[in-house]
């Protein structure tokens, strides 16, 4: 063999060396449940997601912690700039985390008062970071805690006044934005909320996922107030068929941004290629990172898939104290 041969071999094989070695180590640096990793890394878009332990049912209900997981994977997948990591309320809870490094904060909690009132969170979006709510994690408290979210992200769930009900919408007008890309028209049960106490004339809100509910996810005709099942106000509104934003996106005064997804209480309904695919823009959205024409679009997950992020979930906080 040749000098010049054996030396161009020779360089081959480093490169593929360093290639997988560059290639092992961007795993590494990117682990999802790598907060301390994530904190110190440079160069990178930092999202956040903070997820309830707390049970809300039977298993397959309000699982954060495995819709964290898909999604902080997801998005490391679509993006080498970005690193997702999950951590719990709880352990921000016992031991607040500093966020002021993060890009973006996602949470998704069993009623978000402790997020709305969380000082690392408001410092965080003090310094820009966009902020995303999905499911329960959208309702808090009328008065400070709501109005950080309607600073945070436009709008929120306020008892007395948005109403929970388990219903089927029809999502088939859906507007340009950039976190619809490749969304399609589809209907799926789930605890859609409506209703949200948006920011005054909604400036800065451009509602994603719109549907007019029935009559029926009304209780009490309108005739009386309850926290979560109606009141008069939503029953003119359903009655005058006025359509109902159950997702939307936020762009806040400061330049930075939010999201606001009602649905998730199935953790089966990930199985649904637009929820998907809306979820995995939004968090990409409020990130700043470009979502492409097509949408960041995610491999199918069958039942088997669910429950293994269910349970991914569940180590990560049993050995990793997450």
């Amino acid at each position: 063999m040749n000098v010049r041969l054996r030396t161009c071999l020779l360089a081959a094989a480093c490169s593929l060396f360093f290639a997988a070695s560059s290639h092992a180590g961007d795993k590494k640096d990117r682990d999802i449940f790598d907060f301390e990793g994530q904190k110190a890394a440079q160069g990178v878009k930092r999202i956040v997601f903070i997820a309830d332990t707390a049970p809300h049912g039977a298993r397959g209900n309000h699982e954060f912690v495995a819709a964290s997981v898909f999604l902080a994977r997801a998005i490391n997948a679509h993006d080498p700039k970005a690193w997702a990591v999950v951590t719990t309320m709880q352990t921000m809870q016992k031991k607040p985390r500093d966020l002021k490094h993060a890009d973006a904060i996602v949470v998704l909690m069993n009623n978000a008062n402790p997020a709305a009132g969380s000082k690392e969170i408001a410092e965080a979006i003090d310094k820009g970071a966009g902020f995303m709510a999905i499911h329960y994690g959208v309702e808090v408290s009328k008065g400070k805690q709501g109005d950080n979210f309607l600073k945070w992200m436009g709008g929120y769930f306020e008892a007395n006044w948005s109403v929970n009900p388990w219903w089927t919408p029809e999502f088939k007008d859906i507007p340009k934005h950039e976190t619809t890309r490749g969304v399609k028209p589809f209907s799926i049960n789930d605890e859609w909320y409506y209703h949200m106490r948006f920011v005054d004339g909604m400036k800065g809100v451009t509602p994603v996922l719109t549907s007019l509910p029935p009559l029926k996810t009304i209780q009490g005709e309108g005739k009386k107030t309850s926290s979560h099942g109606g009141n008069p106000d939503v029953w003119a509104a359903v009655s005058a068929g006025k359509p109902q934003a159950v997702a939307w996106a936020y762009e806040r005064p400061d330049g930075g941004r939010g999201f606001g997804f009602t649905g998730l209480h199935k953790h089966t309904n990930l199985a649904e290629d637009s929820v998907r695919t809306l979820l995995t823009n939004g968090v990409a959205w409020v990130a700043k990172i470009p979502v492409p024409e097509p949408g960041i679009l995610t491999a199918p997950l069958s039942r088997d898939d669910l429950e293994a992020l269910i349970d991914d979930g569940k180590l990560a906080v049993k050995n990793r104290g997450i």
